[in-house]
């Protein structure tokens, strides 16, 4: 008799058509993504101790995503680097320092803001490849980052003559990870999943520990396992986003990732008691439809021709 898949997993069955189980996967993604912020916004607020730093916050985030990681590289093939390690480290302190500011943000503004602001990063990097790497971009896809950058702006909330400080970290992390966005694409064309994972993982953990040693201090029971769960649900949402993309073409499945920020304003709504008012929601809109017409065009350039 063939394996019948549990309670727990048939959701995933084969017996579902891939689109459907990839769609079902990057909304577990989204959960997972918008769980993890929300945990490091409960520690950088303060709410089962003292307010821990944004460093030992992605300290914990990288540690125990690597355990996960060095426990699949012991059942399956790594292999040797293709890729130069310079250019894997520039990856990697990209991805530091964007989590890094994400997390700074998260303990400052509602959550849903700052997931909102991070879903610039592909326009940031649709400017990056513009400027440096001679991409040229037509009138609808230059709409669409206006559009996005607009919505920005809003976020920004800068008619008071003062930009909103942790909207302003959320928007400079933006950035960052929008140049790890084109260091992933240039890496991912030559190495696979999990080895590209391990290896920025591992220098993602020697990183975060150095920056996290100044602001350190001993983590209760609790504040571990919170750091625990970040790091836990971060390459979960790693491997599930991956698995998703696998199997089903991108233009269908990209959308979906931006139900990320529906979690986020759940969690803060559940937890800190936070509504998403006018400027929050009209600024996310915008963000969302500017950012969403970029995944879908790029994912139709992308996709081979039959």
């Amino acid at each position: 008799m063939p394996w019948q898949p549990s309670f727990g997993i048939i959701f995933l069955s084969e017996a579902r058509p891939p689109a459907v189980r990839a769609a079902i996967m990057m909304i577990i993604c989204c959960a997972l993504i918008a769980a993890s912020t929300f945990g490091a916004k409960v520690l950088g607020r303060g709410e089962v101790g003292a307010p821990m730093h944004a460093f030992q916050i992605t300290f914990g985030r990288y540690f125990f995503a690597l355990c996960v990681l060095t426990t699949a590289a012991f059942f399956l093939p790594v292999g040797r680097p293709k890729v130069s390690l310079p250019l894997y480290a520039a990856r990697t302190f990209c991805g530091w320092a964007g989590v890094s500011g994400l997390f700074a943000a998260a303990a400052l503004i509602p959550l849903a803001d700052a997931t909102a602001i991070s879903f610039l990063s592909p326009v940031f990097a649709m400017l990056l490849a513009v400027m440096f790497l001679g991409e040229t971009v037509g009138r609808f896809r230059w709409g669409a980052a206006l559009v996005a950058l607009a919505g920005g702006m809003i976020l920004l909330r800068p008619g008071d003559g003062a930009l909103e400080p942790g909207a302003a970290i959320a928007f400079g992390a933006a950035v960052i990870l929008a140049i790890e966005i084109t260091l992933i694409k240039r890496i991912t064309r030559v190495e696979p999943v999990l080895r590209f994972l391990l290896i920025t993982n591992i220098m993602g953990a020697l990183m975060a520990s150095a920056a996290a040693l100044p602001v350190w201090r001993p983590p209760s029971l609790d504040e571990w396992a919170i750091m625990a769960f970040v790091g836990f649900s971060m390459v979960s949402a790693q491997i599930l986003f991956t698995a998703s993309m696998r199997i089903a073409d991108a233009s269908f499945i990209a959308p979906f990732f931006y139900a990320t920020l529906i979690f986020a304003a759940l969690y803060d709504a559940i937890w800190f008691g936070v509504i998403p008012g006018s400027v929050s929601i009209t600024g996310a809109a915008l963000i969302l439809c500017g950012a969403m017409v970029l995944a879908w065009r790029e994912a139709r350039q992308n996709k081979p021709s039959s």
